[in-house]
């Protein structure tokens, strides 16, 4: 039987997917069942406050094909079915407003529907059939980390509800044919019910972060940060309490995830055209006719992307209305009007010694603040700069003429391309942005308060054809580069003596690292770390 493997999921030659050679109709098939039992057992127990010890409990069932006095009897292979903090999410769920039959309804009233554009992760993606929730395979150590983050996280949701982060309503696991196949139960960012156009996976980094020609080839491909720079260059544009709204939400979020060391988290935003939509045939929208009625409310609090940045939603209602149907309204700059599908996904990477090697592998061979893995604090700060900043940005206010001049505005008169003159308007700048502006013009032209920055800001065509000076390479800048250009754009290589040195310095030190987590020998660690401190006097000696 030929088979084709992206990670643990395989696909064989009848068609049929696999995880862990466990087939995806046997899979699913556990998780209802499983489900199921947990979900009506835990309605037996009364309800009271969530201790500690509750975040560490793992409640197991087995099911035997024959059946138990437990078990229904099914056609599946025997499994085990095990249920992490079965009371914490009971708690996180009734904190959603998701009520036990609802859970249930959604869940495992009907068969569960495959995602067929699972990823590159190897991971497996079901969806309820009411576009309630998602459920995904999530590997050992994601499931380990977040039964770890479950107390400091929830505290932080219980506090604010209104967060772009995953809402993570069950973690399971099925245990089939001697392999574990753990998965959690999430809430559901792409509606199907909602055409998208196109979608976008950012980081805020540029190396390597472009879609393959497979990826490309698919038809709803997963785009990332420099598809976005060529596609959308001047941003998506909100009005200003909804851009302040959702900046001050990823300015929290950010926060959360930096206190838990957690990194390489991405924002998915996914594009609902609605002129598109409207122009298109109704041939094109035949996937989408199974339901052509309005989306049914969702039943989850806070679950869409309007609710997880503005948090009106109340107990038993949305704040869904026809128009906007969960989405955040925007436009791109040709003025079409939007819907956005936002979240932040992949939270469960966190800055281990793994992470770290790789970060410093990176390093060596290309400019380390634009690889995706960086350190927790400088990845927040570059994930949220890059999404309020180029990613987003607010609709400029269109003021009367005579609150310009009210507000100590001034005009100035300069000649047109066909020799006409034409009136140009400079606001005024007072208080805050007034520092802000003396600030930015004090730095040198692409250096960001002594940090390079990834996507530093471009100065106006008619300054870069005035100076005559060449940048230096190290902040050259990035948006307004061409695409050629941004592709290319790695830092030379030094041919000093100096910087050559200190390249084969860092090489040795992470090549000490890799040889004692080989040879943990204590000698051998004492003769790794004579080498390198001579290396490093020698290069203090001579710098």
């Amino acid at each position: 039987m030929s088979m084709k493997k992206i990670g643990h999921r395989g696909v064989d030659s009848s068609g049929e997917t696999t995880y862990k050679k466990t087939t995806s109709s046997a899979l699913k098939g556990a998780i209802q069942l499983g489900i199921t039992h947990t979900v009506g057992s835990l309605s037996t127990k009364p309800e009271r406050d969530v201790l500690m010890q509750d975040f560490y409990v793992v409640e197991s069932i087995f099911f035997p094909s024959e059946g138990s006095n437990l078990t229904p009897a099914h056609h599946y292979n025997d499994f085990r079915f095990k249920t992490y903090a079965p009371v914490a999410f009971r708690y996180f769920r009734e904190l959603f407003g998701i009520r036990p039959d609802d859970y249930l309804y959604s869940l495992c009233n009907e068969p569960l529907i495959e995602l067929c554009n699972s990823g590159a992760s190897g991971s497996l993606f079901y969806v309820s059939s009411d576009d309630e929730f998602i459920i995904k395979t999530v590997q050992h150590k994601e499931a380990e980390f977040l039964q770890k983050l479950l107390p400091g996280y929830y505290m932080n949701l219980n506090q604010n509800p209104r967060t772009l982060l995953p809402k993570f309503y069950g973690l399971y696991c099925v245990q089939a044919g001697g392999k574990n196949i753990r998965i959690v139960v999430m809430n559901n960012l792409l509606p199907r019910s909602v055409k998208m156009h196109i979608k976008y996976d950012l980081k805020g980094s540029t190396y390597k972060r472009r879609a393959s020609q497979k990826e490309r080839e698919k038809p709803l491909p997963t785009l990332k940060d420099l598809d976005f720079l060529q596609d959308i260059p001047d941003g998506l544009f909100l009005d200003a309490d909804m851009y302040n709204a959702l900046c001050k939400t990823l300015q929290r979020d950010c926060l959360v995830l930096q206190s838990f060391k957690i990194m390489d988290y991405s924002l998915l935003v996914s594009i609902h055209n609605i002129d598109h939509a409207q122009r298109e045939p109704l041939g094109s929208e035949a996937q989408y006719s199974a339901d052509t009625r309005r989306p049914a409310p969702q039943k989850a609090l806070y679950s869409t992307a309007m609710e997880s940045i503005q948090g009106e939603a109340r107990r038993g209602g949305t704040m869904e209305t026809d128009d906007h149907m969960g989405g955040i309204p925007a436009r791109n700059s040709k003025g079409e009007r939007l819907l956005l599908y936002i979240g932040i996904i992949d939270i469960l990477q966190s800055y281990r010694f793994i992470k770290k090697l790789e970060h410093s592998w990176k390093a060596l061979v290309h400019d380390g603040d634009t690889v995706s893995v960086h350190r927790p604090s400088f990845y927040a700060e570059r994930f949220q700069r890059f999404m309020c900043t180029t990613v987003f940005k607010k609709i400029p206010l269109k003021s009367s003429p005579s609150k310009k001049f009210r507000s100590g505005s001034s005009f100035s008169r300069r000649a047109g391309p066909s020799g006409n003159s034409c009136v140009t308007y400079q606001p005024s700048v007072s208080g805050e942005h007034k520092a802000q502006v003396t600030t930015k013009a004090e730095v040198e032209p692409g250096v960001h308060l002594g940090r390079p920055d990834v996507l530093p800001q471009t100065p106006p065509l008619e300054k870069i054809s005035e100076v005559s000076t060449i940048p230096d390479p190290y902040f050259s800048p990035v948006v307004g580069e061409t695409l050629q250009t941004l592709t290319t754009r790695l830092v030379p290589w030094p041919l000093s003596p100096c910087n050559l040195l200190i390249s084969l310095s860092r090489s040795l030190r992470t090549s000490i690292i890799l040889l004692v987590c080989f040879f943990c020998s204590p000698d051998f660690i004492v003769f790794c770390s004579s080498l390198y401190f001579c290396m490093f006097i020698f290069l203090r000696a001579h710098l």
